[in-house]
Order: C-alpha cells, then structure tokens, then sequence
C-alpha cells in the first residue's frame, strides 16, 4: 500500500472529474484541506463561474473519498521549520510537504507553485502513478 499526500487543487480536480486512487494507494492530507477547497467552491460560485449545487456536490463527492487527515504537533513543527528555512514559502504549502514528508511516499500535486517548492525536499508523484492501481508484490 502506498500512501500519497495531496493538497486542496488537487483534491479539487480529483472530486471534479470522479477520479479515486488506483487500488492499494490511499492519500493523507493536512486537516484543512478540506476547508480549503470549500473557501475554493464558495468563491467560484460568489464569482458565477459554478453553480451553487455543483459546488454541494463536489463537497459531498470530497467528503465520500477517503482521506487520512492531520494537524498533529509534529507535523505542525515540522511544516513551520519548513517555512522558515524557505524564503516565499506560506505556511500553508509547508504543511502539504510535512504532511509528505512524515507520512507519504510522495507528494502528488498538479499545482505548478507548489511541485516547484517541493523539488528537492520530498518526492514528488504525477496523477496518473497516483490513479494506477498499485504494484502487487
């Protein structure tokens, strides 16, 4: 089994087009990425660009796909440190690659900004190993 963090723009896309893990993977997440992708769906429909009942409806798709989520004091620490030895980096972002770093195989992003701050810090997994089922052995 392989574990996979993931970050709000990635949930999002996962949830838009019904897409899940490939069999034997499963994904962790800090715990606000949840939150995070609803302040995503309110503003686009505060914009007109998606209705009010497709926003629900990715929510309940987001709510139904399995998620391990975190906001332990560990990877708090650890996502801080990360921030403060990266000039430009939000705290936000850091918490996605403490996440992957203390709980996951890889990152799996398709947020150009955020691959970019974790090159060289975590490894980094695309959306088609994630959606693959897992290697038997």
């Amino acid at each position: 089994m392989a574990w996979y963090a993931i970050d709000a723009v990635t949930l999002l896309h996962l949830v838009e087009q019904d897409l899940s893990p490939g069999d034997g993977h499963r994904l962790v997440a800090p715990d606000s990425i949840r939150s995070q992708v609803m302040e995503r769906l309110l503003a686009d429909v505060r914009q007109g660009t998606r209705r009010d009942a497709d926003a629900l409806r990715l929510h309940e798709r987001m709510t139904g796909l399995k998620l391990r989520l975190l906001g332990d004091r560990v990877s708090r620490t650890v996502a801080w440190r990360l921030a403060r030895e990266h000039e430009g980096m939000t705290l936000r972002q850091a918490e996605y690659l403490a996440i992957a770093r203390l709980q996951a195989e890889a990152l799996v992003t398709i947020d150009e900004t955020l691959a970019a701050l974790a090159t060289g810090l975590v490894p980094l997994a695309g959306l088609p190993q994630l959606l693959a089922p897992a290697p038997e052995g």
